[in-house]
């Protein structure tokens, strides 16, 4: 019997799926795809912190684990929360694509306003970049991001540019620099979650790339000591153990950043600590103006 691979049903996250798929099936591993419905799905005008953050996306599929459903579901690595269930496993980390985001624009770069994004770090980033642009909240998957852009609500809008590069879409814009736009941890990065243990996990484990699967840890390692959450703006990317962490205000005007070059889960916890106690006073903020206190 094949492997029942589940994935979200948006167009992105099929692509990355059928991407899993089509390596499995290299390595001489049936599988097929299995679309799992999620309440960040459902719930797409409600910004992500008002429904509990990026992990709504992931909820679903690991329910449908552990109930025998499927065998392993196929996720944007960043969307993953800290907290897992007990009983499954991150069986492969696949290797990085880009980890940037990336200002689609149909109008002069130099005539932007009003730039759509939902994301707190993306928002306090650009206004770091230029405090006279206006924010706008946007949600939804790519295409309904990219039909919103062209139908002028937005004089642009922030996309994953890895998310652009897996659907195969050439949109007009701009690369932003993860040196000054550092991305969200694990940005880039496909992650496939198993049962732990049988024969999922083992085969899905054929996909893993270990280089890929350090920088990631040493980015998570450094969120979950920092604690600020997906509510809190902050960048961390790391690439053959070079590691740049940053925490801004929410309106991009004040920055306390980190960078070094990391070789340990260790190393990360202390830049972590450090980060946290540094950037204290900006985390308390973002959580009380948020509503999250």
């Amino acid at each position: 019997m094949p492997l029942l691979i589940g994935t979200r049903g948006s167009a992105l996250a099929l692509a990355q799926a059928e991407k899993v798929i089509a390596l499995l099936g290299d390595r001489g591993i049936d599988a097929e795809k299995v679309i799992i419905t999620t309440q960040g799905d459902t719930a797409s005008g409600v910004p992500l912190h008002e429904i509990g953050g990026q992990g709504v996306f992931v909820r679903a599929l690991d329910e449908a684990i552990l109930a025998g459903k499927i065998d392993a579901a196929v996720h944007s690595m960043k969307d993953i929360p800290a907290a897992r269930p007990e009983g499954l496993v991150t069986s492969a980390i696949l290797a990085r694509d880009s980890p940037a985001d990336y200002l689609a624009h149909t109008i002069p770069f130099g005539e932007i306003r009003v730039v759509g994004t939902s994301s707190t770090r993306r928002k306090a980033q650009l206004l770091r970049h230029n405090p006279l642009l206006q924010i706008s909240p946007l949600r939804g998957n790519v295409d309904t991001r990219l039909r919103k852009l062209r139908s002028d609500e937005f004089d642009a809008i922030v996309l994953a540019e890895a998310g652009l590069e897996r659907m195969g879409l050439d949109i007009p814009g701009r690369r932003l620099s993860p040196r000054e736009f550092v991305p969200s941890p694990n940005q880039g990065t496909i992650a496939v979650v198993s049962r732990k243990g049988g024969e999922p996990e083992r085969s899905t484990a054929l996909l893993d790339d270990p280089a890929t699967r350090r920088d990631v840890s040493f980015e998570r390692t450094v969120m979950e000591v920092v604690g600020g959450g997906c509510f809190t703006p902050q960048g961390i990317y790391c690439t053959a153990g070079h590691l740049i962490a940053e925490i801004l205000s929410l309106d991009g005007s004040r920055t306390v950043r980190r960078e070094e070059d990391i070789s340990s889960i260790e190393g990360a916890r202390d830049l972590g600590r450090e980060l946290r106690v540094a950037a204290g006073d900006l985390i308390r903020e973002a959580y009380e103006q948020l509503g999250l206190k």
